[in-house]
């Protein structure tokens, strides 16, 4: 089931970019592309499911100078190693956490094994959707920049 949904997000994807929509598309793209790196991701949909988090839960962020990421699940902060490459693969891990105790915990512990069980990854516009071996793990959202509207 998981792998179909992530057939059809790719599929409805591609289908939106079809020729008679390229100028939109790539207007679209152009305007709310972020780069992997170096933008605050945070978590919308976890393993199929809407994800409604508070400001700051649940984002990360690839530092591209140092092969970094960082972030925060429901109240813990999270650090680790990541490698990417032009062919959009992605390997995140492993990941270092703090261990407080807080609402949450089982969502954190899914998010944690989204990111570290992804292998590669694509994007649309704003959205990073994590993936692992074609199966959906998560999708992310660029949050915005102070003075984006």
């Amino acid at each position: 089931m998981k792998r179909m949904l992530a057939l059809v997000l790719l599929a409805s994807l591609a289908a939106g970019c079809s020729h008679t929509r390229e100028c939109h598309c790539r207007a679209y793209q152009k305007k709310y592309r972020r780069p992997l790196t170096g933008t605050a991701w945070q978590l919308v949909q976890l393993y199929g499911q809407n994800v409604q988090s508070e400001k700051g839960a649940f984002t990360v962020t690839l530092s591209p100078e140092e092969g970094r990421i960082s972030g925060l699940g429901a109240c813990n902060r999270l650090s680790g190693d990541y490698a990417a490459d032009e062919t959009r693969a992605l390997k995140i891990g492993p990941l270092r956490t703090t261990r407080m105790a807080c609402p949450g915990q089982e969502q954190e512990r899914k998010f944690v094994e989204a990111l570290t069980t992804t292998t590669h990854y694509d994007m649309d516009g704003p959205m990073l959707m994590l993936l692992c071996d074609g199966e959906l793990r998560a999708v992310l959202q660029a949050v915005p920049e102070p003075n984006e509207k």
